[in-house]
């Protein structure tokens, strides 16, 4: 291949439309900052600030960036007790059930897995009479949930996360 043939997409290693260093390197500053003004973003990357608001707006517009939010403490807005929930569900119900778990106050993410489980939900509540309420009476309750295990966690740590840097 000579220097004037660029290979793109598969050819390249990387899917079209993936992110480069320089994105990397804006999505690292990012997941750090969230509230990093894109001057200092820029400079953080050297880059122009023309530059990093074009490739956000990319970034935004093609949904490698979803949005923008806050991390909260959850105890510190009053989310005391933090519970992994497994949940078995019948077969070719996760569309429904999908459905209903959005609609149940305190689940802050689930996800179909492959295992010995078919969902896991990640739940924070005020306490455990909340706790139990969501397992008991509202996950329990969804048509086509076989059975529910819930796993209390007693201490969180962050992990590193994504490895975005260039």
């Amino acid at each position: 291949m000579s220097e004037e043939e660029v290979p793109t997409g598969a050819e390249s290693g990387r899917l079209a439309g993936a992110p480069d260093a320089t994105d990397r390197a804006i999505l690292a500053e990012l997941v750090e900052d969230g509230r990093i003004s894109v001057r200092a973003l820029a400079e953080r990357v050297h880059i122009s600030r023309a530059n990093a608001y074009a490739r956000i707006g990319r970034m935004v517009e093609d949904g490698t960036i979803s949005g923008f939010t806050a991390r909260l403490n959850p105890k510190r807005v009053g989310l005391g007790t933090t519970a992994y929930v497994t949940v078995t569900i019948e077969q070719n119900a996760w569309r429904a059930v999908c459905e209903r778990l959005r609609e149940v106050p305190y689940i802050e993410h689930f996800a179909l897995v492959g295992g010995d489980y078919d969902v896991l939900a990640l739940v924070r509540t005020p306490d455990n009479t909340a706790l139990r309420e969501v397992v008991l009476e509202q996950i329990q309750s969804i048509p086509n949930v076989r059975s529910t295990r819930t796993w209390l966690v007693f201490e969180e740590a962050p992990g590193r996360g994504a490895a975005w840097e260039a």
